[in-house]
């Protein structure tokens, strides 16, 4: 049964902008290389990035809720695509330095903050709650086929033929997504609150309103924390990943690209699989099983020394990601209330980058005492991850509850 026209629109605009996103992936670092050989400089762009989504998130949640979605998508889309074109015609003309770099990754990381969330309070708009499970499982293989299989050898193959072609490419995928948006119906007009008819309050108490949403509501909260001790157990193994790539597993650079295109299948499988699953099991036992399926894929790698073994392993742990990552994704947009849902997700986002970058520190503090024992650490994480979801989060007949 089709999802409905809208919703394809909003896809195909999704789609372009992944594969934008994914050409940025592997031509700004190049960029970068071709400006600098030190690796601090080249490893700071990631860290600029990172620091920027969490310090625009809140604000942005605020915009989300205030302003017309659709035009929030398309102006975001279309000035990213400004901005990189922008920076395309400096690179051609000469005018080049990491300054520049470095402030056109601020804006992409601030925009992308801003269309993403648009994008995910968008989908319950154009979607029946039946059908959001397919829908965010649809936008969750676009990312994954433009992001991890054409984007980044595609941004490569042009960076090689002219550094400045990727870009290009970039900023016309952006504007395409942008056009695409406001080609999108009118969201239905949102009744009015309570809280929206009295007089207008001072911007970060809107801000916060999200945090203490989540605070008071029992399930969104517990995928709240779920997602926040799941971030710092997906980056304790992936921070130091390629460092097991080579010393445990004994693969080269490209061995290590083999095992995680291999990973990404499981991914792909994933944002299929996960509405027939969610379905016949509901979202507690869903979201519970793919957590403790998360967590013994790691214990098992961190016995492995096995390449093929290891890349089948990390394919079920991708799996597992997405299973929970679109069950978590569709609770919150059937129970945040519309008035509420830009501010909830950058909450949401707020904890998830923290748990990101506690866990890095973690996985790069333990990968010197022993790189399996950082693995093997996110397993342990993700086993805490499956009891707190067993508390947390209920469901009745495989439907989430309407009420905390």
């Amino acid at each position: 049964m089709s999802i409905g026209r809208s919703f394809h629109v909003l896809l195909t605009a999704n789609a372009a902008s992944n594969l934008a996103d994914g050409l940025a992936f592997v031509s700004i670092p190049l960029l970068a290389a071709s400006l600098t050989d030190d690796p601090r400089f080249i490893a700071g762009l990631a860290t600029v990035y990172a620091l920027v989504r969490l310090l625009v998130a809140l604000p942005i949640g605020v915009w989300v809720d205030r302003a017309d979605r659709r035009t929030l998508l398309a102006m975001a889309n279309l000035l990213r695509g400004a901005a990189i074109l922008a920076l395309a015609i400096s690179l051609l003309v000469g005018v080049e330095g990491l300054v520049l770099l470095y402030v056109a990754f601020g804006i992409l990381g601030t925009l992308e903050s801003a269309a993403d969330n648009a994008a995910i309070s968008l989908v319950p708009s154009y979607v029946h709650d039946r059908d959001l499970d397919r829908a965010n499982g649809r936008i969750s293989a676009t990312q994954l086929v433009a992001d991890e299989f054409v984007g980044p050898p595609l941004g490569g193959l042009l960076f090689a033929v002219a550094a400045t072609m990727p870009v290009f490419m970039m900023g016309g995928l952006w504007a395409v997504a942008g056009f695409l948006a406001l080609a999108l119906p009118r969201a239905l007009k949102r009744s009015a609150t309570s809280s929206e008819l009295s007089a207008p309050r001072a911007f970060w108490t809107e801000a916060f309103d999200g945090l203490r949403w989540i605070a008071r509501n029992r399930v969104v909260g517990g995928l709240a924390l779920v997602g926040a001790l799941a971030s710092v157990g997906y980056m304790l193994p992936f921070s130091i990943l390629v460092l097991f790539a080579q010393d445990r597993l004994g693969v080269n650079e490209t061995g290590y690209g083999m095992i995680l295109a291999v990973s990404a299948l499981g991914g792909l499988a994933g944002s299929f699989l996960t509405s027939r699953v969610r379905a016949r099991f509901g979202y507690r036992m869903t979201i519970a099983t793919s957590l403790l399926t998360g967590a013994l894929s790691l214990f098992a790698l961190a016995m492995t020394t096995e390449p093929i073994l290891a890349a089948i392993l990390l394919a079920i742990y991708i799996l597992h990601a997405v299973v929970w990552g679109i069950c978590a994704t569709s609770l919150r947009q059937r129970l945040v209330p519309d008035e509420l849902r830009g501010r909830v997700n950058a909450g949401s986002r707020v904890l998830g980058l923290l748990g990101l970058a506690l866990g890095s520190i973690a996985g790069g503090a333990l990968a010197t005492i022993d790189l399996t024992l950082a693995i093997t650490a996110g397993g342990a994480v993700f086993i805490a991850c499956t009891v707190l979801a067993l508390i947390l989060i209920r469901t009745t007949d495989g439907q989430p509850p309407t009420a905390a």
